[in-house]
């Protein structure tokens, strides 16, 4: 007998809000990698787009590009599985797409800003009107507040359709969560002109915003697709949420002390940050591998009786959210871990290291499920039973994966190179700094993550290709 994991189409107006924030989320996305290649080549080549496109906005919209097309396919995500959870229809429908489209022209605006106006005095206008200078959150006050409305006015829209219909587990921790989401973003508005004391603030966003609600919001969406995709228990998939939520605000809060030491604060940070550091993505691996390894012995048994194998509902999304799992262990948990031991990080700390570790841990925790809801959304936009990987969607993984794992590699030898010579040989100075960027080590990595880059932007294509079509061909093979 064949047995199938049963899906729906796009049953709501909530869901088709979502799929408007997912085709935001691919564009900023494309952008990104844009910008990131761009940003690649001027370390080969400064002069290349000199004082037409400086690497400063390239690589400014670079960062905020990832940040801001995550944030995209996060609330897509979350009204996607809302109605599913809940039961019911999305409350307050009007006002989330009000937010979506303020949301979208501010985004736009802002990012016209960040190439066309870098250039003038600084003053407490530019703070409210062109770039807050602060790396992650460059965005000028007036969007930031604009931000909070939007996410605000989305929390609501959650919050209170979680009220009105059924209160899972799952949805209970994402509405917890999304008032951290709400309230930590806060934390990097307030300006001080004590730079340890604006650093300070800063990293609540840059580590807890990010490190803590993000990871909390992956775990959330990774119990709902592999109940989804799978039929995995909800029992398994929610007690391994709930373990995450104590460990990653726990570990979170006190794993935010590695950042501490570099801005004057005591030094009994370093053990306790390293420590608590290297425990986020631990519940998250947990839970994938109790889950498919249940899932695996049901299979089992069900060979045993004669029975048909279990159809995984969507093969992309599929390969996608099983990336994740080991994706955030090797980013987030290992990259992360062996860079910011305080006894190694006192040499790394500001160097390509820095840079290896949040490539790879920005995809693996991260990009790897949100694309994973794209595919699971364009699979109930087109309303069909199931959705099998193709060659485009094969290719799309396995080039952006290799592309991202070897730009890591490729920064980590570079970062490597620095400690080498510019930290322990040549005393870290200014002089040390820019003859160790000379050295063909440092020269050759930068070649390669260039060219890394290039095999992660052709994946890319081919991603938005496949998404353009599979939905449709899915659809036709099964009429």
């Amino acid at each position: 007998m064949l047995t199938s994991i049963k899906t729906h189409s796009l049953t709501n107006k909530g869901q088709e809000l979502g799929m408007m924030y997912f085709r935001v989320a691919i564009i900023l996305f494309g952008a990104q990698l844009l910008m990131g290649l761009i940003a690649a080549i001027q370390f080969l080549a400064p002069g290349f787009l000199f004082e037409i496109f400086d690497f400063s906005v390239a690589r400014m919209v670079h960062i905020n590009a990832l940040v801001v097309w995550m944030l995209y396919a996060m609330i897509g995500s979350t009204y996607l599985m809302l109605t599913d959870e809940t039961g019911i229809e999305v409350v307050g429908i009007g006002l989330g797409k009000l937010a979506f489209w303020v949301l979208t022209a501010a985004v736009t605006v802002v990012v016209l800003v960040y190439i066309f106006i870098q250039i003038g005095s600084g003053t407490e206008a530019t703070i409210w009107f062109i770039n807050e200078g602060r790396e992650y959150l460059e965005a000028p006050r007036w969007a930031d507040i604009g931000i909070v409305v939007v996410v605000l006015i989305f929390y609501w829209n959650v919050f209170a359709t979680y009220m009105k219909g059924e209160r899972t587990g799952i949805m209970t921790v994402m509405i917890a969560n999304l008032m951290a989401l709400a309230g930590l973003y806060l934390a990097g508005m307030f300006f001080t002109d004590n730079i340890s004391m604006d650093q300070f603030w800063w990293w609540w966003v840059i580590h807890l915003w990010v490190e803590a609600t993000w990871e909390v919001f992956v775990g959330t969406l990774a119990a709902y697709a592999l109940i989804k995709l799978i039929g995995a228990k909800r029992e398994i998939v929610e007690m391994w949420l709930w373990i995450e939520v104590l460990m990653l605000f726990g570990s979170g809060i006190l794993g935010l002390g590695h950042h501490y030491f570099w801005i004057g604060t005591p030094e009994y940070w370093w053990e306790i940050g390293a420590l608590f550091s290297a425990l986020e993505p631990v519940p998250l691996i947990a839970m994938f591998v109790h889950v498919l390894y249940d899932w695996g012995k049901e299979q089992g048994v069900a060979e045993g009786k004669g029975e048909g194998k279990s159809v995984i509902a969507n093969g992309p999304a599929m390969a996608w959210i099983v990336t994740n799992a080991f994706g955030n262990f090797l980013g987030a948990g290992i990259w992360g871990f062996f860079h910011t031991l305080p006894q190694v990080n006192i040499y790394t700390h500001g160097t390509q290291f820095t840079a290896a570790h949040g490539h790879l841990s920005f995809f693996g925790a991260y990009a790897t499920i949100l694309i994973g809801m794209i595919y699971y959304g364009i699979q109930r936009a087109y309303s069909v039973e199931r959705m099998k990987a193709t060659f485009k969607s094969k290719m799309a993984i396995f080039l952006i994966t290799f592309g991202v794992l070897g730009m890591a590699i490729a920064l980590t030898i570079a970062g490597y190179e620095q400690v080498l010579v510019e930290r322990a040989e040549l005393g870290a100075d200014w002089s040390a700094f820019f003859a160790a960027q000379n050295l063909p080590w440092y020269v050759q990595a930068q070649l390669w993550r260039a060219i890394m880059g290039v095999v992660t932007f052709v994946g890319f294509v081919y991603l938005v290709i496949d998404m353009l079509t599979i939905g449709k061909n899915a659809q036709e093979a099964e009429a």
